[in-house]
This record gives C-alpha cells, structure tokens and sequence, in this order.
C-alpha cells in the first residue's frame, strides 16, 4: 500500500478491489458471505472495510491456501 492509503483507517468497495486486485462485485459477495469485515454506513449500499481487516483477510486467504496445497487439494 502507498504511504497515503496506510493513513486511511477505512477503505471503500471501490478501494479495496484495487488492493486485491478483484471487481466491485466480488468485494460485496465477500461482504454478504462474512468472509471480508466491514460496516454498512447510512444508505444500504455504501460500505467501509477498515484497512486492518483486509490485511486480515489476505492473510487468511494465505493460510488457507497453504492448507490446500498440503492437503493436495490445488493443481500444480
């Protein structure tokens, strides 16, 4: 992350896709499944995901990968 987005405390959903590389749409299906921490402010549509809790979720993501190459579950 740039120095100006490790200021931030909350990101948006147009924000954090450009961290994980991913859509809008796939951010918000994270969201509703519970996978990716966030809050809804105000309107029902408009989200924030504090900056902690996607670094939380990518390093979960890398744990649960590395489970699945031991359990042999991911091609090569």
């Amino acid at each position: 992350m740039s120095d100006e987005k490790k200021k931030r405390r909350f990101l948006t959903t147009e924000q954090v896709p450009e961290e994980l590389n991913v859509s809008v749409k796939q951010i918000r299906a994270l969201l509703k499944a519970g996978d990716l921490r966030g809050i809804q402010v105000g309107g029902r549509s408009v989200w924030r995901i504090a900056a902690t809790d996607v670094e939380s979720y990518i390093a979960e993501a890398y744990k649960v990968t590395a489970e699945r190459i031991a359990a042999g579950e991911l091609p090569e």
